[in-house]
């Protein structure tokens, strides 16, 4: 029960502390209309970053699937953005678009998303008026609880007020439930998917694809980058067990390496003892082996 009861306290805390602020943001957005993206606003008040916003709602992903598809998605593109100088890409971890929403306390966290020509650096949540810019790209993994809301309000919000280039979603446990959307004068056209059955990223020059493989001991159909050709990026675990493949076939070239030399040099030792043993028997008969090699 001590459980409990601090659990209780710990979230009333919470609401006070967010109470507070709720007020002192209600001041601020007094008269600002709430769909207009704060991305567009360049504020002289003292407004919130993500070290004084909620980080974390407690709420875990749908499943053990939904988890490792996110993880999979991001793994993906961090080993891309490694090539680059700048990019972020996050998930399940709230963006802040608006003061209106703060103080409404509608706190929104997309699975993945991807933020092209940022500084790479840890952040908490992603703050729009302390980045500059809203994500370019969205990714929600669908579920029976989610998928009206995916679909639906989210998409709204992505489109109207946070502005994002492009939107997808896909339902790990139904992967023909999958679509993109580019933003087009503001509004979200469908993606068709080309000859090779691929989403094609404008932002990023890659593509979206289902791909059927292993994950993590999870064997099903994953969605993953790829580049335009169908190549999927690899995740740092894959390319960690590539690197170890090169290197164990580097090993066994230079074991087999060193198995030919020692062989040779075996071969060259038994042929200096025959030639040894010819010698000796030609001086028993009396022959120079000189005069003979």
């Amino acid at each position: 029960m001590g459980i409990i009861f601090n659990s209780i306290r710990q979230h009333h805390q919470h609401l006070l502390k967010w109470h507070h602020l709720s007020l002192q943001i209600a001041k601020i957005t007094t008269g600002l209309c709430s769909s207009v993206p704060m991305i567009s606003l360049t504020p002289t008040w003292s407004v919130p970053t993500q070290d004084d916003l909620p980080c974390n709602d407690g709420i875990p992903m749908e499943t053990q699937r939904h988890k490792l598809q996110m993880d999979l998605l991001i793994d993906g593109l961090t080993t891309w953005l490694d090539q680059r100088e700048r990019g972020y890409v996050g998930g399940n971890m709230f963006i802040y678009f608006s003061l209106e929403q703060v103080r409404r306390q509608d706190f929104r966290g997309p699975d993945v998303f991807v933020v092209l020509d940022v500084p790479k650096k840890e952040r908490k949540s992603w703050v729009v008026w302390e980045e500059g810019k809203a994500p370019d790209i969205v990714i929600e993994l669908l579920s029976e609880h989610t998928m009206d809301v995916d679909k639906g309000i989210k998409k709204q919000i992505y489109q109207n007020q946070m502005r994002v280039s492009e939107y997808y979603w896909y339902d790990p446990f139904n992967p023909e439930d999958w679509a993109g959307f580019v933003l087009h004068h503001g509004v979200y056209q469908p993606m068709t998917v080309n000859p090779q059955g691929y989403l094609e990223s404008p932002c990023t020059g890659l593509v979206l694809r289902r791909w059927v493989g292993d994950y993590r001991g999870v064997n099903t159909t994953w969605l993953r980058w790829a580049n335009p050709d169908g190549c999927v990026l690899p995740t740092a675990q894959e390319l960690a067990a590539r690197a170890q493949q090169r290197a164990d076939a580097a090993e066994q070239r230079a074991s087999l390496a060193e198995q030919r030399a020692s062989l040779a040099e075996q071969r060259a030792s038994w042929a200096e003892q025959r030639a040894a043993r010819l010698a000796q028997k030609l001086q028993e008969l009396g022959i120079d082996p000189d005069q003979v090699f």
